[in-house]
């Protein structure tokens, strides 16, 4: 069961690999696609509704990102990002957050910096193990693309 404080004021995301499953699925036409599953759409919904701001730092651009940035009024939405430290660094100082107010959720090697960086992290089952190995690290029950986001948009709106 995940646990994070009330000083909680946003939620910064990988999203492939978190919000969707990892796989990426390849139209004969060679176009891609990825699939999102509604609980975590609605775990975006849910984080919008209560007051809670955003941001999605992908490693990859793609329309699912879009789609869902536009639909929930993503505050933060940074693609095509290799170092994602900056830029989270960044949207912190936009914000003028500490490490008290935002969770850091990430499930991969791109994600590593930000996760040792973030005193509040978030991984998912099927993580590579270094970053199920980062110190503090919590784990979601459910995997991702499965309702991981949804678990938690749920932790914080008790």
């Amino acid at each position: 069961m995940l646990q994070l404080p009330d000083t909680i004021k946003m939620v910064i995301t990988d999203f492939d690999g978190v919000v969707t499953d990892n796989c990426v699925y390849v139209n004969e036409d060679f176009t891609m696609s990825r699939k999102l599953n509604f609980k975590d759409i609605m775990g975006f919904f849910i984080l919008k509704k209560n007051g809670y701001k955003i941001g999605i730092i992908s490693g990859e651009k793609n329309s699912a990102i879009e789609a869902i940035a536009q639909k929930f009024q993503v505050d933060e939405v940074f693609q095509s990002i290799r170092i994602k430290i900056d830029v989270l660094k960044n949207i912190l100082e936009k914000y003028n957050l500490s490490k008290d107010e935002f969770v850091y959720i990430g499930d991969d090697i791109n994600d590593l910096e930000c996760l040792e960086f973030a005193k509040y992290k978030i991984t998912v089952p099927h993580a590579v193990s270094k970053v199920k190995n980062v110190e503090g690290i919590q784990i979601t029950e459910n995997e991702a693309g499965s309702g991981a986001f949804r678990e938690v948009a749920d932790c914080l709106i008790k």
